[in-house]
């Protein structure tokens, strides 16, 4: 099978794939194998939209626990040759440019000494008044457990969670039909578009307007139960701890 590798620490496990029979490709690739962390997944999908993914934990970094270290999965991935998982993606968009992300997409402010002043409106309808924080966003079921839960310290199970990082107003986070579009009007900025872990943002001007919404597109990725284990997370918290 022909496969991009990405990520980090790759020459850790170049050997084991040659060994199962994978082959680096630049061209003419099925599948993309991303070595890291969450933040190699994200990345992976963003420079190659659409490309079904499969993700290995950098043990360097990121332990697996036994039963999903590198060789048992990529193993199991060739014997059962599974179906992907298929993520929803969101878009953030402004005046014709558009940007998707796995996780999240979010509006921040741009300058670290000056909040972000907005409006927001769900589905064409005003929510709450005039709000001052450093940012709004909008999470997928997937990215619930990523920053929507550092915010709002919950996470969800369907549709889509808009939270507001750090405002001083009493707005409540809340979950939303997934079907659900919110526009975000900068009343006083510079503000700055962002999904996932995304190196470049869109610029956004006071008075700019922001449209969020789940797309109908996915990200194909697969055994994510295994990239996602409950233990292996534990043994990472325990590594940093």
């Amino acid at each position: 099978m022909k496969i991009k590798l990405l990520g980090k620490n790759l020459d850790d496990i170049r050997p084991l794939l040659r060994e199962l029979g994978f082959e680096e490709s630049d061209r003419g690739f099925e599948l993309i194998v991303t070595h890291g962390g969450d933040g190699a997944l994200l990345g992976a999908e963003r420079e190659f939209p659409g490309v079904p993914k499969l993700p290995l934990r950098d043990a360097a970094t990121a332990r697996p626990c036994p039963a999903h270290d590198a060789r048992r999965r990529l193993e199991k991935f060739l014997a059962e040759r599974p179906e992907p998982v298929r993520l929803p993606k969101l878009s953030g968009s402004f005046e014709g440019h558009v940007i998707y992300g796995i996780n999240d997409v979010f509006l921040h402010r741009a300058l670290p000494t000056s909040a972000l002043r907005y409006r927001v409106r769900i589905d064409g309808e005003p929510y709450g008044d005039e709000i001052v924080g450093d940012g709004v966003g909008l999470s997928s079921v997937h990215g619930s457990t990523a920053y929507y839960r550092s915010i709002t310290h919950s996470i969800f199970r369907v549709g889509v969670g808009l939270s507001f990082s750090n405002s001083t107003e009493e707005v409540d986070h809340m979950v939303l039909d997934s079907e659900s579009t919110v526009s975000i009007k900068v009343t006083r900025g510079p503000a700055v578009l962002v999904a996932d872990n995304t190196p470049r943002g869109i610029e956004v001007a006071e008075n700019g307007v922001v449209t969020m919404c789940q797309t109908k597109e996915y990200a194909l990725v697969f055994d994510l139960d295994g990239f996602m284990c409950p233990a292996c997370r534990e043994l990472r918290h325990h590594r940093r701890n």
